[in-house]
């Protein structure tokens, strides 16, 4: 989309400087990335940039709008956590990269979750980015690595000693986002603990640090809570359910509050209609829709091709939501001459004293695939994965 930077990108591209990006995200990590790294960031229109933050505000105030007791159906009974909170400390949003009637680039949303993402990585594989291919520091993100530091140390770490904030994950060390957990320890002077290591004494929470048990005052949550009945034979002896003396960031309901559940009730030019499944109107043609689950994640269960059989099967429709088709448009070129499509999602933070959310970061994914996620691509595709998005005039 940027003639200029994209030719001088594919120009400077090499499988060694591509190594060497990777090398460098492990030797700041300690971790080998366990999800693909694309070889190309994305390159935007400020144009485009502004189409995304006119449509993510609009998103916003229609969220704010929603009265509490809609959100609150979104929870399913056996996730509800106590002590709730009046908005989330993260909101990420996505949105896809298409082409619309008029032939013009433009976003439509994707999906939307008040979960953190990969924060503290994406602003090291910009860094990192930038290192390898120093042109690219003309056009990055303006906001400043101590800047970035504060927003995430006031938001997580807040007014306590880091020793008692933990990066609060399942089995860890076994998640594709391993690589984040260890930057942001390293960013924050946190600990990553794995549920199961938590202790219960009373209302409070413990870990083990360094033979000491440490009181857990702060949880930076990384668990996706409706996913642990999946886990077979688990044992912990904490209960999300339990009221505990803990501040939760994010409070784990606003994974349910802000999440595909709100599709249906926004409504935006960038925004492709949506509907619950129990509430699909018969003039409304089932080809021109994706089916998708609420509850679900990275893509799991999607269905871009849904039929009469299969959602007349359905038992528990209001659990799913048919959402209008949209259209990647594949306009990033790689040095072979193909072209992948992308999405991008906008890392935003929430303070709890703040009105509007603060834009921090982006993530981009690029694909050559029927869907955005590096399990459904070819082996052997160029210009897929994990990405970050520079903007420029350009």
């Amino acid at each position: 989309m940027i003639p200029k930077y994209r030719k001088q990108f594919n120009r400077e591209f090499s499988e060694e400087k591509y190594q060497q990006l990777k090398d460098i995200l492990k030797q700041k990590s300690g971790i080998e990335p366990s999800f693909r790294i694309s070889e190309s960031p994305l390159f935007l229109t400020k144009e485009f940039e502004n189409k995304l933050i006119e449509a993510s505000d609009s998103i916003i105030s229609q969220i704010k709008a929603i009265p509490s007791e809609v959100l609150q159906k979104a929870i399913p009974e056996n996730c509800r956590v106590p002590n709730d909170t009046r908005q989330p400390h993260f909101f990420t949003i996505d949105f896809g990269i298409c082409r619309n009637a008029n032939g013009e680039i433009e976003p439509q949303l994707i999906e939307l979750q008040a979960f953190p993402s990969l924060y503290t990585f994406q602003k090291i594989f910009e860094d990192t980015f930038c290192e390898v291919y120093p042109f690219l520091a003309g056009i990055r993100n303006p906001m400043s690595y101590e800047t970035f530091k504060n927003y995430l140390k006031e938001l997580i770490v807040g007014d306590e000693n880091p020793e008692n904030v933990v990066l609060l994950e399942i089995f860890p060390e076994k998640q594709k986002t391993a690589i984040d957990f260890a930057l942001t320890e390293q960013l924050l002077g946190i600990k990553t603990v794995c549920l199961t290591q938590v202790k219960k004494k009373g209302m409070k929470l413990y870990y083990e640090n360094n033979g000491q048990s440490v009181e857990i005052k702060r949880i930076y949550n990384r668990v996706i809570f409706d996913e642990l009945d999946n886990i077979p034979d688990l044992k912990t002896e904490f209960d999300f359910r339990e009221e505990v003396d803990v501040k939760w960031i994010t409070h784990p309901n606003w994974f349910f509050k802000i999440s595909k559940f709100l599709l249906p009730f926004l409504k935006h030019q960038f925004v492709p209609k949506s509907y619950f499944l129990h509430e699909f109107p018969e003039d409304e043609n089932l080809e021109n829709f994706v089916l998708k689950p609420l509850f679900s994640f990275a893509g799991s269960g999607v269905n871009l091709n849904p039929t009469r059989e299969i959602t007349d099967a359905i038992e528990d429709k209001e659990h799913y939501i048919l959402q209008r088709k949209v259209t990647y448009e594949p306009v990033f070129e790689d040095i072979n001459g193909d072209f992948s499509k992308a999405e991008i999602r906008l890392l935003y933070i929430w303070k709890e004293n703040d009105e509007r959310p603060v834009l921090l970061e982006n993530l981009g994914r690029m694909t050559k695939a029927a869907m955005v996620n590096v399990d459904f691509n070819k082996k052997d595709a160029i210009w897929i994965g994990s990405s970050n998005a520079f903007f420029t005039e350009e």
